[in-house]
């Protein structure tokens, strides 16, 4: 059965234990940062950090308030990522039968530098990372090892207040749409990642839920937490379409 990650961000409180319960979980080596006036640490994803809660303070009617976003890969049910990938090395970038968890392989090292940076820049969420190191492509694997084992993902289990959810894809689709109920009672602009507020003000449906094993509930406009918490969607022009026929040869051509 497919799994799913329900995150709460409105019960978030920017603890920050999923970021180092996953970092521990892998055996990450320590990044080295600088003060960069945010209490985000370290700035952006890196190879040695699937996790990141990301802070994001706003000013709204002399008011603050602090929003905080665990941002990980989204396990799409149709990954971009692989996609793109597959026009390249086939199995790089896999999905688990059992599970749905999108996974980077070992193969992922026979990409070359230009040909991860297209797959990155195909994931809507701007997750994936390469590790110049080893040359792999690197991103959350929702602890893939632990959920084969029965056991639940490190940053679900170290999450002391309920922000993070993990079980069946159906079950955590019904607590989140259960949340969703209670926060809009305090929290009008609240909304789970598949309904955004459009320009005209009207509600507008996105296939974002419906099409990620992570679900988020936002409590703002998602654009307020960070640049890549709102997937921008767009049609697929006919550029995009020939580069797609054309990938493979251009694979075998080098």
């Amino acid at each position: 059965m497919a799994k799913s990650i329900f995150i709460d961000t409105t019960r978030c409180t920017a603890c920050r234990g999923c970021q180092v319960a996953c970092k521990q979980w892998h055996d990450h080596e320590a990044v080295p940062t600088l003060q960069t006036g945010t209490h985000q640490n370290p700035p952006d994803l890196t190879p040695h950090n699937f996790k990141l809660v990301r802070f994001s303070e706003k000013k709204i009617d002399g008011r603050i308030y602090w929003l905080f976003f665990p941002d990980q890969c989204r396990h799409c049910l149709q990954p971009a990522c692989k996609a793109t990938a597959d026009g390249y090395v086939d199995g790089a970038i896999v999905i688990d039968e059992a599970t749905g968890i999108v996974v980077c392989t070992e193969k992922t090292k026979e990409l070359s530098k230009e040909q991860c940076d297209e797959i990155i820049s195909s994931c809507p969420y701007n997750i994936p990372r390469r590790n110049d190191a080893t040359g792999m492509l690197t991103k959350c694997d929702m602890c893939i090892d632990r959920v084969h084992a029965g056991l639940i993902p490190m940053c679900v289990k170290t999450c002391c207040t309920g922000a993070m959810n993990f079980g069946e894809r159906e079950d955590m689709l019904k607590l989140a749409k259960e949340r969703l109920d209670k926060v809009k009672a305090e929290s009008p602009q609240a909304a789970l990642e598949t309904v955004i507020v459009c320009d005209s003000g009207n509600a507008c449906e996105l296939l974002d839920a419906e099409d990620l094993g992570v679900i988020y509930l936002v409590s703002m406009p998602r654009e307020m937490y960070h640049q890549y918490a709102r997937r921008e969607m767009k049609p697929l022009n006919r550029a995009d379409f020939l580069a797609t026929l054309t990938r493979p040869m251009r694979s075998i051509l080098g």
